[in-house]
């Protein structure tokens, strides 16, 4: 006998599909990274990552028009400093006239009603390409957090909304609200890395911002003593569940599309909203198969996102900003 039920029936045209689809992607969802550096003229393509750039000050304002005028609301600032003010503690994150407090008020200038969200780590300002300070060997957690909290008040004075301690130090929302707080910045909000994993996906970023973890005797290879084991699951429950309890007000989870089983979890356990960075790999491994052919780049990526948002994200951090919108739009 025949089923009663056919549901197909709810498949037999885009009409009837678009009319129960149950995820939506739409130019709210995205938080788009940006990639800054001195000069002027500057719009640097990122060889690992094609149709990606790093922009100059003066470029960024015309980036930020555009990303404003296509319905983009959001953006993560990085910084990709000059060597030369790189050291071990991350001095140059504090210059109140750093290319990050700069860039800041740039996006701010040119549009006011942007929400401006800034890395907080110490890798772009390293000598070392660690998120941390580096002694003996090891990476020091609590002197990290006592400057990471202090890179958040930069920020936070320079007009940035929320900052984004992407880290992995223990400790270091509690350290960031008390500094924030303590300094009458309570309306900065924090946006906590909460289940970063130490992954492979990495590279390109590094490219961009120049931050990979330098070949020396006696520092840290990788940053495995801090980010999280990419084997491990209940972990990112624990790291989500402190941060929460310390003040994080959005927590993200870090690649994505390898970790929609984290994604699912968080946001079954807990009541906040949750971000996921769609990453740099998997932003150059779609880019690379498109270019030879062997993927249809507009339909994977619509896919990507779709799935990375109906996994339970309520913020994609993502490359495909721009290109998602165009495509939807």
């Amino acid at each position: 006998m025949f089923p009663i039920r056919r549901n197909r029936r709810l498949r037999t045209s885009e009409a009837i599909r678009s009319l129960v689809r149950e995820t939506y992607i739409t130019p709210n969802d995205f938080l788009v990274p940006l990639f800054v550096v001195e000069g002027n003229g500057v719009k640097e393509e990122i060889a690992s990552m094609p149709n990606y750039y790093r922009f100059s000050l003066d470029l960024l304002k015309d980036e930020v028009k555009t990303l404003w005028s296509l319905g983009l609301k959001s953006v993560l600032l990085f910084v990709k400093v000059d060597d030369k003010l790189k050291d071990n503690k991350g001095t140059e994150a504090l210059n109140p006239n750093g290319l990050m407090q700069r860039a800041i008020q740039t996006v701010k200038a040119v549009c006011p009603d942007m929400l401006v969200m800034t890395d907080v780590a110490l890798d772009p300002f390293s000598s070392y390409g660690h998120d941390g300070i580096v002694e003996n060997g090891k990476i020091i957690n609590d002197a990290t957090v006592e400057v990471l909290a202090e890179m958040s008040i930069s920020h936070a004075e320079a007009g940035a909304n929320f900052v984004a301690p992407s880290d992995m130090m223990d400790g270091r929302i509690l350290g960031i609200r008390e500094a924030l707080d303590q300094s009458n910045l309570i309306d900065v909000g924090i946006m906590s890395y909460s289940a970063k994993y130490a992954s492979a996906f990495y590279g390109p970023f590094r490219d961009a911002l120049d931050s990979a973890p330098v070949d020396m005797v006696d520092v840290p290879k990788d940053k495995k003593t801090y980010q999280m084991d990419f084997a491990n699951r209940e972990e990112a429950l624990r790291e989500t569940e402190m941060d929460i309890n310390e003040g994080a007000d959005i927590v993200m989870v870090k690649p994505g599309l390898c970790y929609l089983d984290i994604v699912r979890d968080i946001k079954n356990n807990f009541d906040v909203p949750l971000a996921v960075y769609q990453v740099s790999g998997e932003y150059a491994m779609l880019k690379a198969a498109a270019e030879k052919g062997w993927l249809d780049h507009d339909a994977v990526m619509l896919e990507q996102v779709t799935s990375i948002k109906r996994a339970g994200a309520d913020i994609i951090a993502s490359y495909f900003a721009k290109d998602v919108v165009k495509l939807i739009q």
